[in-house]
């Protein structure tokens, strides 16, 4: 995935009140320890929910 793709949650996120399912943007991307991205969730208004790291594996390409 690249850098400003939209991606949705595989599962739920409890901490940050984010369901699977969620719709975010990766506002960045790690490489190092390990792959990983920086997502940013909205809501319908544009405000920011949550910023969370999440490992390639919790998120795939929203349809």
């Amino acid at each position: 995935m690249n850098l400003y793709d939209v991606v949705e949650l595989i599962s739920d996120v409890p901490e940050e009140n984010l369901p699977a399912g969620s719709i975010g943007t990766i506002v960045h991307i790690f490489t190092a320890p390990e792959q990983a991205y920086e997502v940013e969730f909205a809501d319908s208004e544009g405000r920011t929910l949550a910023t969370v790291a999440l490992k390639p594996d919790d998120v795939r390409p929203s349809r």
